[in-house]
């Protein structure tokens, strides 16, 4: 994984700004994969999956593993994330990013439908220095995690954070309570 933090390029950007890609990004992040085998946990055809790939691996996101024997004995290459996605800054500030972001973690969930989702919502009020402390402690808490090595046979564990704005578009009432809906699975 890249060491240090920086700004996104404009390649990098556009490289980030489809779901597909970003799925194979997270597809790749333990296991190395084949194209073929992309494609066929993300149910596309394997030319269009080759064309995400190899921008992929031109952008630094994906690298190519040693060759291996496939099935019929063909010569394969797995691909594995380099962890470039992590390590840089603003890319999710930008809106095809922030989009394909979104429609990457609703095809996930699809796939392994909402009963499996560990779901919290939480509406907060907070002023501007204890917005900007939460988002720090939530970078530092994810970074942490990021840190870790990544072992093979553990738990496959895929998260998705978003912050947004809590009130409904036009609503203007910024006196009313503070309001909670929580959805953690309950031990019975």
């Amino acid at each position: 994984m890249p060491d240090a933090r920086r700004s996104a390029t404009e390649s990098e950007i556009a490289a980030l700004s489809s779901a597909v890609r970003l799925r194979i990004i997270r597809l790749t992040h333990v296991d190395a994969l084949t194209n073929a085998e992309l494609a066929a946990r993300l149910g596309r055809d394997p030319a269009t999956t080759l064309h995400h790939v190899r921008r992929l691996v031109a952008n630094g996101f994906l690298a190519a593993q040693p060759a291996r024997r496939g099935a019929r004995g063909s010569r394969e290459i797995p691909y594995r994330s380099t962890g470039l996605s992590w390590s840089l800054d603003g890319a999710g500030d930008h809106e095809p990013v922030a989009e394909a972001g979104l429609e990457a973690f609703l095809g996930e969930v699809a796939d392994v439908g909402p009963a499996a989702l560990e779901q919290t919502r939480l509406v907060l009020r907070l002023p501007p220095a204890r917005v900007a402390a939460l988002r720090a402690e939530l970078d530092e808490l994810l970074e942490r995690y990021v840190a870790e090595p990544v072992v093979p046979g553990a738990e496959p564990l895929a998260v998705y954070l978003a912050l947004y704005p809590g009130d409904p578009p036009g609503e203007t009432d910024r006196t009313a309570a503070p309001g909670t809906w929580d959805t953690r699975k309950q031990d019975d």
